[in-house]
């Protein structure tokens, strides 16, 4: 795939391009006890505007930030003044945490240039560069979605694959989760991973926020055995870094990569969910 990334030094220099839009896409842990609207408000970059994860989702659902239809996800990103024709790049404060997130989702539905910053926030406020406070509102736009069914997977396509094998299941989160060592996060979930599923932790994919280079993301799928020639499925807690490790999947050559929307908060809650651990 093309270099998803764009640099900080970039973004400084297409601020007032108004072609280009910068979204804030932070999001915390439920047991993290941090607010990312407030932190937004208190400080981002400036023209930046505040993406919320939960909030642009399927309010409708028991489940955590799933996607919304395309119908909806279009008026609520039209609202925040984003066209499907923008340059679209988005940060998190947490280097490279939930801004993958983001860029999933609008390349689900369709938009055309999606760009991560490298690096985040924090690297951005590390050099000194400009911040601002407050709200900032951009004119509606029009986004039309075109939504891309093979880029998410649900909870009976992912069992199914768990038996069959027509396609790997690569889970994000931590080791000691994965393996039932440690409870999850969120309240009521079982602990354990989808059967025949492979652990890539996404604290081995970056360093500093930024993406490591594509052999080394090669090498890594490799070593957990992973098939990049095969379609792999990604999940994690929620499907916030199950993003992160779908983006690190196709940066290492990987063409059919589809991201476990419920991930664990749904298969984890089902009584009539396999789990192994």
């Amino acid at each position: 795939m093309d270099n998803p990334f764009v640099t900080t030094e970039w973004l400084a220099n297409h601020l007032s391009d108004p072609n280009v839009v910068v979204l804030d896409g932070s999001w915390h842990m439920p047991n993290a006890s941090r607010n990312p609207q407030a932190d937004y408000l208190a400080g981002h970059i400036p023209g930046a505007v505040f993406f919320d994860i939960d909030g642009v989702a399927d309010t409708a659902s028991n489940l955590p930030h799933m996607l919304p239809s395309p119908a909806d996800f279009s008026r609520m990103v039209g609202a925040l003044g984003i066209s499907d024709g923008m340059t679209i790049v988005v940060y998190d404060e947490l280097g490279l945490f939930s801004a993958p997130r983001v860029w999933w989702t609008f390349t689900t539905m369709g938009a055309r240039d999606v760009r991560i910053l490298s690096g985040g926030g924090p690297k951005w406020r590390a050099e000194k560069r400009p911040t601002e406070t407050g709200l900032v509102a951009r004119p509606r736009q029009v986004f039309e979605a075109r939504f891309d069914p093979t880029r998410v997977a649900d909870f009976a396509t992912v069992r199914e694959r768990s038996h069959d094998g027509a396609a790997q299941i690569a889970d994000a989160r931590p080791a000691p989760r994965f393996h039932a060592e440690v409870p999850e996060p969120r309240a009521g979930l079982r602990s354990g991973h989808i059967p025949n599923s492979a652990n890539l932790p996404v604290s081995l994919l970056a360093d500093n926020g930024q993406m490591r280079p594509a052999a080394d993301l090669a090498q890594l799928f490799a070593e957990r055995g992973i098939d990049l020639s095969k379609p792999l499925i990604t999940s994690c807690g929620s499907g916030i870094t199950a993003s992160t490790l779908a983006l690190a999947a196709q940066l290492a050559g990987a063409e059919t990569v589809a991201v476990y929307d419920g991930s664990w908060a749904e298969w984890g809650g089902r009584a009539d969910a396999e789990i192994e651990t």
